[in-house]
């Protein structure tokens, strides 16, 4: 009994301490934040988009804290929150109840846009009060954390209530009638475990839960206070929390929202999760984050460039879309091509690639391939697929080519046969389907749209002919490799024809220009009428003089005799210059006629929209009141300026387009640019990853793998202001590598680490470009190779200089 009554005291004891020890404190998710850059938003911008993203779910809504109605391919519903293929919410609002006033919290004082998060500041909306509503989304899982932070800057305690109200609206994504998705009125039921509002749609197994971690009072029915009455079938439910702060206290709360398009239970299960783990999903966004950014880090004397180079690298994460049921791959732009695109990809995987993200690559590939099969599976890729899997548009004819150039591009990256040889024999099929059924005459160039979608212009496009040259080129070395020599002599045959028909069929020599397409003139006098109009319309009386001398040209031209014709001057007669493939001499005629369509942010998307005004056109963009690109210019066609000018040697004037895209940085979003410069269109766009990582990695760094050989060539060209430049963490094959540049009274000295010591470095120069070369501090002789210079060494630490 003695015993027992000990044990029952050591018990009691026992029991005591441990209702005196006190809960650890609840991390607050910002604190977390500490060393992270935030970049702020202009107070003129506070009513345009953001997006928070994860790769399952997203937020769209305004940098002053509203969800407005926005988008047009499912009019007004592009905001708000998606788990696609589905949407879970129009938004929230949030209200403070407080000495019996009542204030909605809509009009933020202050937007700071953090690589993998943003916060919303308050500062002036309540009295005595400053509100922070953090937000991030966990990567694979259904939901997304919300945060907000209460500051007393009162002498006196204060007491108020905090009101969360929910709008659901469970719909599908675009093309979803077409899938069988169709919408229905949501239900609202109050979980009691979960102190959270359950939404589902009326005929769908859709769910959407939304609660705090904290016990609330709850109803239904809309906020009048907030005045935001979005559109569609969902329903809305509000949760209120007692709130009491100290003076100069300070409090949180943390709100959770999780959604499932297959069932409760699945909704259930990310809702607790979530709720139960946020710190550990934020730290792991951090560090995904952080990988990012050290993945083909640079170091160069232009900071503002540097620094928009390193954000356009988040901005392509936030843009991953991941579905199991039909793939992950990456998004064009947000809010409205959250969806796949095949060419889009063509170009934005290329930086995706030379930026160490063979992950993202390799599954978007994949998603795009897959997609294609089942759509035309004649080697025909895609161009344009809803989330739910459904295509809208089965193809233009460049994607088919460009994707064949994009296979080769990236095995050039990673050395990996098996990547190559799974998608060898699309390739060939899409390279018979290219010119048996586009090549309707038989002289080479398949006709259709190409890049530019003008009504009535699918003939013979320069970007077509361009992108099928460089495919043909690309896969006569797949053939090589895949051990089929008489395939790849075919192949190169017809790459070295239609490269010198290109170079003789589309230049027109009295405009220093590639044409816009060849056709007859029959079939250019609509589309110049139609021009002229247009460029009238637009107030461009320089090129409604132009386009009238083509017209009485044309009237003395054979009426059904094809010939080039420059008419638009749009942007893809620069593609010869991209590919690399337009004779030198007409390559700087060429590329000094383009630096003529340009306004301070970049290139004309279609150049007759430009005028003499345009070179002091540096504010907003005034698009028309329907969506168009009218007037445009993009980032697209100014990295493949950039890209075309170090091609043919002018690293000074390539750097000059980057200097115009980087304007547009932060112009309307902080840490974004737009598609349209400078903010219009797509808050974020997946194919700036091109137009900054092709001309920065591969042309200034020089750095350009063949990781099948494991060799790396180092054709160094920086622009002449650069004295010193660094790249570090350069993901090849297996091999990581870092170069470091430095020019000393006209001398070049380049310092290169790898990890593997057996890969081989080129050192590859033009002719006569550097008398004198050392590599390990001796004078080596170096190799011509035609119109270069090549020196070959291997190692893990290489240092070599020229003169």
């Amino acid at each position: 009994m003695k015993s027992l009554s000990k044990i029952l005291t050591t018990v009691t004891l026992l029991l005591a301490v441990f209702a005196c020890e006190k809960k650890p404190a609840e991390i607050v998710l910002f604190s977390m934040m500490d060393g992270v850059e935030g970049l702020s938003g202009k107070t003129e911008y506070l009513a345009s988009p953001y997006v928070t993203a994860g790769d399952r779910v997203y937020m769209v809504g305004h940098q002053d804290g509203s969800f407005p109605d926005l988008g047009w391919h499912v009019e007004g519903e592009m905001g708000g929150i998606w788990n696609h293929p589905i949407k879970l919410m129009d938004g929230f609002t949030n209200a403070i109840e407080i000495e019996g006033n009542r204030f909605c919290l809509d009009n933020a004082s202050a937007f700071i846009n953090y690589p993998f998060a943003n916060k919303h500041e308050f500062k002036n909306s309540v009295p005595g009060l400053e509100v922070e509503r953090f937000q991030f989304v966990p990567d694979g899982k259904q939901g997304l954390v919300i945060e907000y932070l209460f500051k007393n800057v009162d002498k006196s305690k204060k007491s108020f209530v905090f009101e969360f109200d929910g709008h659901t609206d469970l719909m599908p994504v675009w093309l979803g009638d077409r899938a069988g998705m169709i919408d229905h009125v949501d239900n609202l039921v109050f979980d009691d475990q979960r102190q959270a509002w359950r939404g589902k749609d009326e005929g769908n197994e859709w769910y959407v839960l939304f609660g705090a971690n904290q016990t609330a009072s709850h109803s239904q029915g809309d906020s009048s206070l907030c005045n935001y009455f979005p559109q569609g079938k969902g329903k809305s439910a509000k949760l209120s929390y007692e709130m009491e702060l100290s003076a100069n206290g300070e409090g949180s709360l943390k709100f959770f929202i999780a959604g499932s398009y297959s069932g409760l239970d699945d909704v259930q299960k990310t809702f607790d999760l979530i709720k139960t783990h946020p710190e550990t999903f934020l730290k792991d966004k951090r560090t995904n984050y952080d990988r990012i950014a050290s993945l083909s880090k640079i170091t160069i004397p232009d900071k503002e460039l540097e620094k928009t180079f390193e954000w356009v690298k988040y901005n392509t994460e936030w843009l991953v879309r991941d579905i199991p049921e039909v793939g992950r791959g990456l998004g064009a732009g947000m809010p409205d091509y959250p969806w796949w695109f095949g060419v889009d990809n063509e170009y934005t995987l290329k930086g995706a690639i030379a930026t160490g993200r063979k992950d993202l690559v390799y599954a978007t590939v994949d998603l795009i391939h897959k997609l294609s099969v089942q759509e035309n599976d004649n080697g025909k890729i895609v161009h344009e697929v809803s989330t739910n899997g459904v295509v809208f548009n089965p193809g233009n004819i460049n994607e088919t080519p460009q994707f064949a150039s994009l296979i080769w591009y990236v095995y050039q990256w990673t050395g990996d046969k098996a990547f190559l040889e799974k998608y060898y024999p699309t390739i060939k099929k899409g390279l018979v389907w290219l010119m048996e059924e586009n090549d309707k005459d038989g002289n080479l160039f398949p006709d259709g749209y190409g890049m530019m979608e003008i009504h009535g212009l699918e003939s013979e496009m320069i970007d077509v002919a361009v992108y099928t040259q460089k495919a043909f080129a690309d896969a006569a070395q797949m053939a090589l490799l895949m051990a089929e020599p008489e395939v790849a002599r075919s192949y190169q045959q017809t790459a070295d024809l239609m490269k010198a028909k290109i170079n003789t069929d589309f230049w027109v020599e009295s405009a220093n220009s590639y044409a816009d397409f060849i056709g007859t003139a029959a079939e250019t006098f609509p589309l110049v009428d139609a021009a002229i109009i247009r460029a009238d319309t637009l107030g461009k009386p320089w090129a409604v003089e132009e386009l009238k001398l083509l017209r009485k040209k044309l009237s003395t031209y054979p009426r059904n005799k094809k010939q080039g014709f420059v008419l638009f001057h749009n942007w893809v007669v620069n593609t010869p210059m991209e590919m690399g493939i337009a004779d030198p001499e007409k390559a700087i005629k060429a590329l000094d006629k383009g630096s003529k369509f340009v306004n301070p942010f970049g290139v004309f998307v279609t150049g007759i929209d430009r005028d003499e005004a345009s070179q002091s056109e540096d504010g907003s963009f005034t698009g028309s009141k329907v969506f168009s690109y009218t007037g445009a210019v993009m980032t697209l066609p100014t990295g493949v300026q950039a890209i075309s000018e170090n091609n043919y040697g002018r690293p000074d004037q390539a750097l000059a387009y980057l200097q115009m895209m980087v304007k547009s940085f932060g112009f309307a979003l902080p840490g974004s640019i737009y598609e349209v410069s400078p903010d219009y269109g797509m808050m974020a766009q997946a194919w700036n990853l091109y137009s900054f990582g092709v001309p920065i990695v591969t042309q200034f760094f020089g750095i350009q793998p063949d990781a099948g050989n494991k060799v790396i060539h180092i054709s160094t060209q920086m622009p002449s202001d650069w004295d010193s430049a660094k790249i570090e963490k350069v993901l090849i094959g297996d091999n990581v590598l870092t170069l470091s540049f430095l020019r000393v009274e006209g001398e070049i000295q380049l310092q290169i680490n790898q990890t593997k010591g057996d890969w081989q470095i080129d050192f590859v120069f033009p002719t006569g470009k550097y008398n004198v070369w050392k590599v390990g501090g001796k004078e080596v002789e170096k190799t011509r190779v035609g119109n270069q210079e090549v020196f070959r060494t291997s190692g893990t630490s290489i240092s070599a200089s020229f003169k």
